[in-house]
């Protein structure tokens, strides 16, 4: 039986350019509004709660004229310690007239800080690459949040 992972998309395989780039970022913005609804209009900390999984917790850090800052994590509970990790930590910033939602960092700020040294180790490497990979992150964990049922409501 043939389901979707098994099917090859090419935007889903490997960063091909600038226009497939922005093509993952409308897919991530059309399962973000799934979740979440319109992200110009959200305000606050949101919280949803699924039996069987982790809080998924949403941020809203700012909001423009045309873009909103947000953050997006898991709240886990801290391997033998009191108190919580928030893992992934992803800072996301939705483009509202475009209809864009690109994860612009990961893990902030020390995931910046190993993100520097990834770029000087590998010079070569490019950033639409980078991008790609974030955003693949984001795309896929966006994708497994509505399997498992979660919502954000205001």
């Amino acid at each position: 039986m043939l389901c979707e992972a098994d099917i090859k998309v090419s935007w889903r395989a490997r960063p091909r350019g600038f226009v497939a780039l922005m093509s993952l970022y409308e897919s991530n913005y059309l399962r973000f509004v799934h979740l979440a609804g319109d992200p110009a209009r959200l305000a606050g900390t949101l919280v949803s709660r699924v039996q069987g999984d982790c809080e998924l917790r949403l941020a809203v850090l700012e909001h423009m004229p045309y873009t909103s800052m947000l953050a997006l994590t898991y709240v886990l509970p801290a391997n033998g310690r009191s108190g919580f990790d928030s893992l992934p930590d992803l800072r996301l910033r939705a483009y509202h007239d475009a209809r864009l939602l690109e994860a612009e960092a990961l893990n902030p700020p020390a995931d910046r800080q190993r993100e520097l040294r990834v770029r000087a180790a590998r010079p070569g490497e490019r950033e639409l690459h980078q991008r790609w990979m974030r955003n693949m992150m984001l795309n896929k964990w966006l994708e497994y949040c509505a399997e498992r049922g979660h919502r954000f409501t205001f």
